[in-house]
């Protein structure tokens, strides 16, 4: 496949995949103009709009540079030292993806009311979001070749010193990407910051919505954020370049783990200090909310019937994403034209969109130009790919990335055309990527509010709905059961993220 020439045949389904993502600018465009310019205007010149854009930046920009030390910390650990037990540690860093933010922040204020605010927000988001960066920075550790590291060694340069001037920067690629990924999901999280009753964007749009009497406020502001989402799209292209592809021949040896020595009580240290505010601290709440539920009047026909609709949900989700994720994150990782870069850009955008926005727009375009699946399953299904189509876009890229574009080219030169290179080669070099991405989605989903709530049919209920309903009235023991199966449920596509990544 000749990486200046993609096929129609990715060209046109990558179009369409970037097409649906954009549905909710359509909405945001037409709501915002509602009123006029002049009131798109005095609304982003207020000094509440540049209060509400320092809030939110602020937060993202300090969320995002903990789950930077943290997962490439942790990272580092279970791929590259000799710490006993980092296999078992490998997944349990991981597990923090199962716990839903505003599940994480209820356990917290449920505890102590006080961690409420721009502090408690920052702690949930961290340990919540810390596992975006870690699992694609141990995922690229892992392929590296120790070879040049040893070159390097026998150079006279230090263990930090091979660290910070030849491991990073081969690992700028899946750092950016994963930073990308937890700042628009701090910009996007409304659970969370509901919770801490801290005012970002997400809750005064939401404030603005159930309001009712000011929608095309809401839209201006949750525009804000389609532009916050660009800079953050072209800054995160910027800073990560391109992935380097191993061209050797043959496989890359495993590398001789690292001896922490006198290091190892403060690796041990550092892993319970993420690990127990980040998962034994939301189970040991949740496991308080079972015991009290045992007096409470819980249905567990109720709850194996949420999780039945939740698991339904999440896979046909997985599978619809992975399908429109899949051309644009190859034209992404082998394009070299500016075809490639808009397709993958403009799947992010929505990406920053409070679920609310995005729930909303598809309402607006339900009515409008898909009357016949308003309110039923397919049309929340396309809510879901529009919110997590970046999850599993990011995958394929990185998959397609570190695969070395030769093994196409020789198809190639063997009279093979684009398309039977892109089924023999590309598609199996992207397999792991693709298995990634559709867990990723898979667990996202599984933890989605907003557009579940505005978009299920009528009777449908998930866990996490379920869960939502209980927990924003502090009925925490009838909460409980449903937050127990979310949680347990929702740790199996983790896990197995996790060990993908070895």
């Amino acid at each position: 496949m000749k990486r200046d020439r993609p096929p129609l045949a990715l060209i046109v389904p990558a179009a369409a995949a970037s097409l649906v993502a954009v549905v909710p600018i359509w909405y945001l465009v037409d709501r915002s103009l509602d009123r006029g310019v002049d009131e798109v205007r005095d609304e982003l010149w207020r000094r509440r709009t540049l209060d509400l854009v320092l809030n939110s930046v602020g937060l993202s920009a300090a969320v995002t540079a903990l789950c930077v030390i943290i997962g490439v910390a942790a990272a580092w650990l279970v791929v590259r030292s000799n710490l006993a037990g980092r296999r078992f540690l490998h997944v349990a860093f991981a597990l923090p993806l199962a716990v839903p933010s505003y599940l994480a922040a209820f356990a917290w204020i449920s505890w102590r009311p006080q961690v409420a605010g721009f502090s408690g927000a920052v702690l949930v988001l961290t340990l919540v979001s810390y596992p975006y960066v870690m699992l694609p920075v141990a995922a690229a550790l892992s392929r590296l070749d120790p070879g040049q590291e040893d070159v390097a060694r026998s150079l006279g340069h230090s263990r930090l010193q091979v660290l910070l001037r030849l491991t990073l920067p081969q690992l700028r690629t899946s750092i950016a990407a994963g930073a990308l990924l937890v700042a628009l999901y701090v910009l996007s999280d409304f659970g969370a910051v509901a919770a801490m009753r801290y005012e970002a964007f997400t809750w005064v749009i939401y404030g603005a919505y159930r309001a009712g009497f000011n929608p095309s406020r809401a839209a201006i502001l949750a525009s804000v954020l389609v532009l916050l989402a660009l800079v953050l799209v072209i800054a995160e292209s910027s800073a990560r370049g391109r992935a380097a592809a191993r061209v050797g021949s043959g496989s890359p040896r495993v590398g001789t783990p690292v001896e922490l020595g006198r290091a190892t009580p403060l690796a041990y240290l550092f892993s319970a200090a993420v690990l127990l505010p980040a998962v034994v601290f939301p189970m040991w709440r949740i496991i308080t909310w079972v015991t009290e539920s045992v007096t409470a009047d819980v249905q567990f026909s109720d709850v194996r019937d949420a999780l039945w609709n939740t698991v339904k949900l999440a896979a046909l989700a997985a599978a619809a994403t992975i399908v429109l994720a899949f051309p644009v994150g190859v034209l992404a990782a082998r394009s070299r034209g500016a075809l490639g870069r808009v397709f993958e850009r403009s799947t992010y955008v929505a990406h920053a969109l409070p679920g609310i926005v995005v729930a909303i727009s598809l309402v607006f375009v339900g009515v409008r130009l898909l009357r016949p699946i308003y309110l039923e399953l397919p049309l929340l299904v396309l809510g879901y790919v529009v919110l997590f189509l970046p999850l599993a876009v990011g995958a394929v890229r990185n998959s397609v990335e570190q695969a070395p574009p030769r093994l196409e080219e020789v198809a190639r030169s063997l009279g093979n055309g684009p398309m039977a290179v892109l089924r023999r080669i590309t598609a199996p070099l992207a397999l792991p990527g693709i298995g990634a991405g559709a867990a990723m989605v898979f667990l996202t989903t599984m933890k989605e509010l907003p557009v579940t709530l505005v978009l299920r049919p009528t009777g449908t209920e998930t866990l996490a709905t379920r869960l939502w309903r209980h927990t924003s009235v502090s009925d925490y023991a009838d909460a409980g059961p449903y937050a127990l199966a979310l949680v347990l449920f929702a740790a199996i596509p983790a896990a197995l993220l996790a060990k993908a990544t070895r």
